[in-house]
């Protein structure tokens, strides 16, 4: 259960670390990784969605017995930007450094893997007994 913790923990700070400073630049990512962002509200919606789901993680960090079911989702949240990454990558409409900055989703989403499988079978009846 502390991996789990740990995980999401680690995940959300970094998300919002990672997250937030989007919605400033959205002039500067048309600027310097032309062209332009044509949809904004397509962006910032991205942007929004993403930083709700780091509060999602914190909410599971600090419960992942009572939140575990929420894994299965956050498993899907981290996996889908990878899997549309890795499209994205064959299709050489991404750079390779923002294919290797979106991994860290990939090396999260199996993180979240493990976190729901070392929780698996522990009730919350177990995890007061032993405090």
């Amino acid at each position: 259960m502390k991996f789990a913790r740990i995980v999401f923990l680690i995940s959300g700070i970094y998300g919002i670390l990672v997250l937030t400073p989007l919605y400033f630049l959205e002039q500067t990512i048309g600027r310097e990784t032309p062209p332009p962002i044509t949809h904004p509200e397509f962006f910032y919606g991205f942007v929004g969605v993403g930083l709700a789901w780091q509060i999602v993680f914190l909410i599971i960090a600090r419960d992942p017995l009572r939140f575990r079911p929420m894994m299965i989702p956050s498993v899907l949240e981290k996996a889908s930007y990878g899997a549309a990454l890795v499209v994205l990558l064959r299709q050489h409409r991404i750079s390779i450094s923002s294919f290797e900055l979106g991994m860290a989703d990939v090396i999260f989403a199996v993180l979240f893997i493990i976190s729901f499988i070392k929780t698996r079978g522990i009730s919350t009846a177990q995890v007061v007994g032993s405090l």
